[in-house]
């Protein structure tokens, strides 16, 4: 295949899952696979935690800067979480898929119901990891450490309002194989990646096709 048809738009690729599902793993395994691959970096209202810089592990702003975003439709979307704003600057999103460069979101059902809404939906792919039980998703969540007994019990009760939207998204996972949950993974990307409108290049190819068939023609 020649370079220019190797030319591409990049993804926006969701994913989602309930805590414990394994999410954050299969992402990490996504982003070996392709260190090209990079995550959306967040804006969010909260204060910097230790350690953490603006604009690589957040962009800090203030509350009326944030809303102000909100209403200039610069956010690909945006949530309220424990008295705190969160949302996905649009811009930066734009430029790397009009760069050819795929960009993962974490975000949950919420986040992905705007996506799917948004300018850029074309060009999203999103999945859902699913649990292979609930039983596992429990045991997995107390096998972190992470958590205390409370929270653990807080992060179940949500679960299921979680899974409850798996219908809405363009794939869904069972991952009840590390390993065989990320080479499927990788293999919706690698195939999503030459979707039709994902290739700004085919139609000057059918063009110097036509151009070329009907020249013979003649």
């Amino acid at each position: 295949m020649s370079e220019q048809l190797n030319e591409r738009r990049g993804l926006l690729i969701i994913l989602s899952s309930p805590s414990g599902a394994g999410k954050s793993t299969l992402a990490k395994r996504l982003m070996e696979w392709d260190p090209t691959l990079s995550f959306s970096v967040s804006a969010t209202t909260r204060a910097p935690r230790e350690g953490e810089v603006d604009g690589q592990h957040y962009h800090f702003v203030d509350e009326p800067k944030f809303k102000d975003m909100v209403i200039k439709g610069e956010m690909l979307e945006h949530a309220h979480v424990f008295g705190n704003f969160y949302g996905s600057p649009a811009e930066p999103v734009r430029q790397a898929i009009e760069g050819g460069k795929d960009v993962l979101f974490d975000v949950d059902w919420q986040g992905e119901v705007q996506i799917r809404n948004s300018s850029m939906a074309s060009h999203s792919l999103s999945i859902f990891i699913l649990p292979p039980s609930i039983k596992e998703l429990r045991a997995r969540l107390i096998g972190r450490g992470q958590d205390s007994d409370d929270v653990i019990q807080k992060r179940m009760q949500k679960s299921w309002d979680e899974i409850s939207h798996w219908g809405s998204y363009d794939y869904v996972l069972v991952n009840d194989d590390l390993e065989a949950t990320a080479q499927r993974l990788i293999t919706i990307v690698e195939a999503t990646r030459q979707r039709r409108n994902q290739q700004p290049r085919l139609l000057d190819h059918v063009r110097k096709l036509q151009t070329e068939f009907e020249e013979g023609s003649t």
